[in-house]
């Protein structure tokens, strides 16, 4: 017996967003589970004119590891124009824990206008 048109399309429906479900899941799953350990950590300076001017706040960065734990490469994701080059400048000093392919995982620093 078939079944008619609109079974077949809530059918098809369903099965699509079970599937879409089980997608966003996992991939959910895959980016927690992705994060690399920090092996060395390198703390950013607190600028001079930010500490002067009392600047604080978040500074977002994305970081590409390669495989080997060294920082490959990061890209400025948010955060103020005076602190964003010191945090830069130190996550390209830090080390993560090696890993069979390359990874990228955000980082993000916080600044207190008292100079942390």
């Amino acid at each position: 017996m078939r079944p008619s048109g609109w079974k077949t399309a809530v059918l098809a429906a369903t099965a699509v967003t079970l599937f879409a479900g089980a997608l966003t899941l996992a991939q959910t799953g895959l980016t927690d589970e992705s994060k690399r350990k920090i092996k060395l950590q390198v703390a950013p300076a607190y600028p001079e004119l930010a500490r002067i001017r009392s600047v604080s706040g978040k500074v977002k960065i994305e970081v590409v590891i390669a495989p080997d734990g060294r920082v490959k490469s990061t890209r400025v994701m948010g955060g103020h124009p005076l602190l964003v080059q010191a945090c830069t400048d130190a996550v390209k000093g830090w080390k993560f824990m090696p890993a069979s392919e390359e990874t990228t995982q955000m980082v993000e620093f916080e600044f207190h206008g008292s100079g942390s």
